[in-house]
């Protein structure tokens, strides 16, 4: 066989057209996609809470708005609805200056401060741009106030050398910016990426399943109904899906060390999250055969990043939003943040993923009971039935 000969088998044609076409639907997805980065930051809602009634409070406010590069400011909440509202991720960062601001900078008797609150659960570039923009303020407010304090100071030369390293000592220390964060996440990229890493884990998984099961499924036409081999399909998913559940386990505990009360949410989590990725994965398979997998791979890579793990749905551009309300990855990463570092319940999000994959298993069902033809079930043959009947005999 010549080279040019091996070059046109069915095997060497198919990864050769695998390899170009997922380099392009990588790139094709990723780089776009990523391109949001930090181009939407300004898409990200935030709150501003001001319970300063005196001078200093209310023109920091209005600075803020007009220097801070986000088109959402919420100014009409209070700050426990704020916070809040930041635990579930419905914003990102909550600023509050306190009742007693103005006057503590009036007296110069104590550090005046503000909070700038944000969550650590959530996409990490919400969390590490949080930072970096609260840096930014409190850098420009300390420079501001200290120079408003100064020139208090300097108006007043004739002063006692005490009193003037007390108003020296002032400068320095009249406004202190206070970060704080909300649900600490564990140090290392490990506990981080967590959720990401057990999502995919379950989806890649139910995915090459989904394809090796349909092909069975296709391959035991006539052995057995339509149905009867169906519902073999789910139960094999299902036991596939407990089995590597408990492996997931057995390293992220290993690893991360996770407190073991939530194993059981975890562990429960991680076999619906493999159910659900199983029937979403199956419809391409059943739908169109192993040519499936073509699909499959673009619809995992634009949920790498509709997942929300990264960038949160108020930064994606629209494609990538849309595809989060029907991603089992989104509702997966989202349940596992909560669930394991978050102080809110996961069950709007568990349920989000039970809604997505009855939506997939029933589209299944459709396309079992309308695409595949029905398939005349094989009769036993008589030499097979003796030797049933004689087993049977000889087991009696």
């Amino acid at each position: 066989m010549k080279f040019t000969q091996f070059l046109k088998t069915k095997g060497a044609i198919a990864s050769i057209f695998m390899g170009i076409f997922y380099a392009v639907a990588m790139l094709g997805i990723f780089l776009p996609g990523y391109t949001a980065i930090p181009g939407n930051i300004d898409q990200l809602p935030i709150a501003l809470v001001n319970e300063d009634a005196g001078e200093y409070g209310s023109v920091i406010a209005d600075q803020l708005k007009e220097s801070l590069p986000f088109e959402e400011i919420k100014t009409d909440l209070s700050n426990k609805n704020a916070l809040e509202q930041l635990e579930k991720n419905e914003v990102t960062l909550v600023i509050h200056i306190p009742e007693n601001f103005s006057a503590n900078m009036q007296n110069g008797e104590v550090s005046s401060s503000i909070d700038f609150t944000v969550n650590e659960v959530g996409a990490t570039v919400v969390s590490s741009s949080m930072t970096s923009i609260v840096t930014e303020i409190n850098n420009q407010l300390s420079a501001q106030f200290s120079q408003q304090t100064a020139k208090g100071v300097l108006m007043n030369f004739n002063v006692p050398e005490d009193q003037a390293a007390a108003m020296a000592e002032t400068i320095e220390t009249s406004y202190v910016g206070n970060v704080v964060t909300i649900n600490d996440i564990p140090d290392g990229m490990h506990n981080n990426m967590l959720p990401m890493f057990l999502t995919m884990a379950g989806y890649v998984g139910a995915m090459i399943a989904a394809m090796q099961l349909v092909a069975s499924f296709k391959e035991s036409r006539g052995k057995a109904s339509k149905t009867r081999l169906f519902v073999y399909v789910q139960l094999t998913a299902l036991m596939i899906a407990v089995l590597a559940a408990l492996a997931a386990m057995g390293i992220t505990y290993l690893v991360n060390e996770p407190s073991g009360d939530l194993f059981l949410g975890l562990f429960g989590q991680q076999v619906l999250n493999y159910m659900v990725a199983f029937n979403f994965t199956a419809m391409f398979i059943f739908l169109v055969g192993e040519g499936g997998m073509i699909l499959n791979i673009p619809v995992l890579l634009v949920q790498t990043i509709a997942n929300g793990a990264t960038i949160t749905r108020d930064m994606m551009y629209g494609p990538y939003e849309w595809v989060s309300y029907i991603s089992p990855m989104y509702y997966s990463v989202q349940a596992y943040c909560a669930n394991m570092y978050g102080g809110i319940s996961p069950t709007p999000y568990v349920w989000g993923m039970i809604a997505v994959g009855l939506g997939a298993m029933l589209i299944n069902m459709l396309l079992v009971a309308f695409v595949h033809k029905p398939v005349p079930i094989e009769k036993t043959s008589i030499s097979e039935t003796k030797e049933v009947v004689n087993n049977t005999e000889i087991t009696a």
